[in-house]
């Protein structure tokens, strides 16, 4: 029995650089929706979710014009949220990060990323190969789920615009991580989302 979650960030969506908190996709983050699309269209998927946020529903969109036997719904368990708030032991350096995110946001944030690795980790009883078109922080909060490494270690853990994490669930033993962030579907002008300029 093999269960697999592949978790795919929204494409690039238009004016991200200047704040807009829920843009279209761009011509540009189309194109990586289509890539993507293209790469994972010989996976036997058994079902689809994405975030209700206008960018990864746009996203998900290319995906159902491309493999209409899919059907994707939309999950509240996936829209962006700041998964964990900073504990005694979170790095000095993420302090001004949190300093305009509220009690509120945090707390809803926890109980989303609860609620959301109680759904998607729970084990099968057959065969399944999840899709979920989700955000960065929601990808980076189930990669350090998978290690079970400290809360705050989602920061840090950077997903481009429609990059590849994919997730082994196991009923028995922790979940394994399968690839994180793989971008070879998408050529070096594409390749965008990330905090720094990429050596590549």
């Amino acid at each position: 029995m093999v269960h697999y979650l592949y978790l795919v960030r929204h494409g690039e969506q238009v004016d991200a650089e200047h704040g807009l908190p829920d843009g279209p996709l761009s011509p540009r983050g189309r194109r990586q929706a289509e890539l993507i699309a293209q790469r994972l269209g010989g996976v036997p998927f058994t079902a689809g979710y994405h975030s209700p946020l206008r960018r990864a529903e746009e996203t998900a969109q290319v995906f159902s014009k491309m493999m209409p036997a899919l059907s994707l719904t939309p999950s509240a368990l996936l829209f962006d949220c700041i998964p964990s708030g900073p504990t005694p032991d979170t790095p000095a350096s993420f302090d001004a990060f949190f300093h305009s995110i509220t009690e509120a946001e945090i707390e809803a944030g926890q109980a989303q990323m609860g609620d959301a690795v109680d759904e998607f980790f729970a084990p099968a009883r057959g065969d399944r190969h999840d899709l979920l078109i989700t955000h960065n922080f929601v990808i980076g909060w189930f990669v350090r789920h998978v290690f079970d490494a400290p809360e705050w270690r989602w920061l840090g853990l950077n997903q481009a615009n429609c990059g590849l994490t994919i997730i082994r669930v196991r009923s028995a033993k922790p979940p394994v991580l399968v690839a994180h962030n793989d971008l070879a579907h998408l050529p070096v002008e594409l390749r965008t989302g990330l905090p720094d300029p990429q050596p590549f």
